[in-house]
C-alpha cells in the first residue's frame, strides 16, 4: 500500500517532450534510442529548441527521427521549454526527458502504470550517472553523489521527507494535473517547485527506481563547480515560494541543544545534554506503551535523533553556512579545530557510505568542493533576493522526526538539482 506496484499496462496516450539547447549530438543519440525501443518507437516526440545557436542542425536531427520541432527564438529556460511542449501535446500523459539522458529498456511502462491510480500526478524513474570510458576522480564521485540520483529505494515524494522532490531530467506527468506547468521564471529548482506545488494541491507523486535512465555528467571541474553553484542559487527562490519546506536544517530543538552542549566537551554542558536526552527518551517512551520494549526502543530512537542532528549540523557548517563557519574559524582556535574535524569526518563517513568509490582523499576533496560551490550559490541567491529564508532552520516539535532528517542520506530537500536542458 505504501509503494504500489500496479501491473504493467500498454504504453500509449503519452507524448515525449524534450527541451534542448545546443546539444545536437546528444539529441540525436536520445532520439535514436527512443525510436529503436519498441515501447517508444511510435510515440509522438516533441523537441523544443530553446534558443539554440545552430537551429538548422537541430531541425535536421528532429526531422531525421520524425520528431516535431518547436522553436523558441531566444533562450527562456528549461521550465518554459517544457511548458511549450506540454501545451502542444494532445495526450493525457507527458514524459519529460532532457537531452542529456538516455532511457534504459522498459523505462516508460512502469511509470505509466502508476497512473492507474487517479490520485497520481507524477511518476519519476531513477536517474543513474553514465560511466565514462576512462572514469577519473570526478566521474567516480558523480556516480555515487549525483544530485539527480535519488538512489534505489521506491517511495512517495513528500516534502521534508528523505525524498522531497525528483529531478526534471526525466519524469512522467498527468497533463490534467499540471495546470500552468513549471514556473518559467525559475531557471533552476523548477522541478522542486513543481513537486511541492503538486503535493500541496493534494496529488500523489511516486518515485519508481525500477524504471531507469542514465545521465551524462559534466566532466570538467570548472563547469561542474559552476553547475553546483547554480543549483544553490535556486534555494532562495524556493524558500520564498515554499516557506519552511526547504530548510538547511530540520531537527528537534532539544536535539540541537544537546549537540551544541556536547560540542563544548566539558562536564557541565555534557550533563545538561544528558538530561535533555533522558527527558526526550522518557517522553518518547510514553508515546509507545504497546511496544515490546518501549524503553529500549525510545532510547535507540533518541540516540538516532542526536546522531542525525549532529550530522546535519556538521553538514550545514561545511555547506550552507560555510562562510560564517570560516569566519568563526579565523577568530577562534576551538572553532577552527571543530570545523576541520567536522569537514574531515563528514567526508570520510560519506566515502564509507558511498561504498568507497575511490581513494578517501579524492572523495573528501570533491565533497568539500561540492559543498563550497553549492553554499556559494546559496548565499549569492540569498543576497540577490535580499532574504535569509534559505538559511533559516526548521525546528520540529517531534523528538523522533529529527532522527529521520534527510542529511543522513545523499542530499537534503534544500538541494535542488535544477534544470539541465541548457
Amino acid at each position: 500500500m505504501a509503494n504500489p506496484r500496479p501491473p504493467a499496462c500498454p504504453v500509449h496516450d503519452v507524448t515525449i517532450v524534450i527541451p534542448v539547447r545546443d546539444r545536437v549530438a546528444q539529441l540525436g543519440q536520445l532520439l535514436a534510442r527512443l525510436r529503436a525501443a519498441p515501447e517508444t518507437s511510435q510515440l509522438p516526440l516533441l523537441v523544443v529548441d530553446d534558443g539554440s545557436v545552430n537551429g538548422a542542425a537541430m531541425a535536421t536531427v528532429a526531422r531525421t527521427y520524425g520528431a516535431r520541432l518547436l522553436v523558441h527564438p531566444d533562450n527562456r529556460g528549461p521550465a518554459a521549454a517544457r511548458n511549450t511542449g506540454m501545451r502542444r501535446a494532445d495526450t493525457a500523459y507527458i514524459a519529460f526527458c532532457d537531452s542529456d539522458v538516455l532511457p534504459e529498456a522498459g523505462w516508460l511502462g512502469p511509470l505509466l502504470a502508476q497512473f492507474a491510480d487517479p490520485a497520481v500526478a507524477l511518476a519519476a524513474p531513477r536517474v543513474l550517472t553514465a560511466s565514462g570510458a576512462s572514469p577519473g576522480w570526478l566521474d567516480r564521485y558523480e556516480r555515487v553523489r549525483s544530485p539527480l540520483d535519488m538512489e534505489g529505494r521506491e517511495a512517495p515524494i513528500i516534502p521534508l521527507s528523505p525524498l522531497a522532490y525528483v529531478p526534471g531530467a526525466a519524469m512522467v506527468v498527468r497533463k490534467a494535473a499540471m495546470g500552468a506547468g513549471f514556473a518559467p521564471e525559475l531557471r533552476f529548482g523548477e522541478d522542486v517547485d513543481l513537486c511541492l506545488r503538486l503535493h500541496r494541491a493534494g496529488w500523489q507523486l511516486r518515485f519508481v527506481p525500477a524504471a531507469q535512465v542514465t545521465h551524462r555528467p559534466r566532466s570538467q571541474l570548472g563547469s561542474w563547480l559552476a553547475q553546483r553553484a547554480r543549483y544553490g542559487t535556486s534555494a532562495a527562490d524556493l524558500a520564498l515560494r515554499h516557506p519552511g519546506l526547504v530548510p538547511p536544517l530540520h531537527a528537534a530543538p532539544w536535539s540541537v541543544a544537546a549537540c551544541v552542549l556536547l560540542l563544548r566537551a566539558r562536564p557541565l554542558p555534557a550533563a545538561l545534554a544528558g538530561l535533555l536526552f533522558v527527558g526526550a527518551a522518557a517522553r518518547l517512551t510514553r508515546l509507545m506503551p504497546d511496544a515490546d520494549r518501549p524503553v529500549r526502543a525510545a532510547t535507540l530512537l533518541t540516540l538516532g535523533a542526536i546522531r542525525g542532528t549532529g550530522e546535519q549540523l556538521g553538514r550545514c557548517a561545511t555547506r550552507h553556512y560555510w562562510p560564517p563557519a570560516i569566519l568563526a574559524a579565523l577568530l577562534s582556535k576551538r572553532a577552527r579545530w571543530l570545523l576541520l574535524a567536522g569537514a574531515v569526518l563528514d567526508g570520510l563517513l560519506d566515502h564509507e557510505r558511498c561504498g568507497r568509490p575511490q581513494g578517501p582523499l579524492a572523495h573528501l576533496l570533491l565533497r568539500r568542493l561540492d559543498d563550497i560551490a553549492y553554499g556559494t550559490g546559496l548565499w549569492a541567491g540569498a543576497v540577490r533576493r535580499r532574504t535569509v529564508a534559505p538559511l533559516l532552520p526548521r525546528l520540529a516539535a517531534s523528538a523522533a522526526r529529527s532522527g529521520r532528517g534527510p542529511v543522513a542520506g545523499k542530499r537534503q530537500p534544500s538541494e535542488p538539482p535544477g534544470g539541465t536542458c541548457g
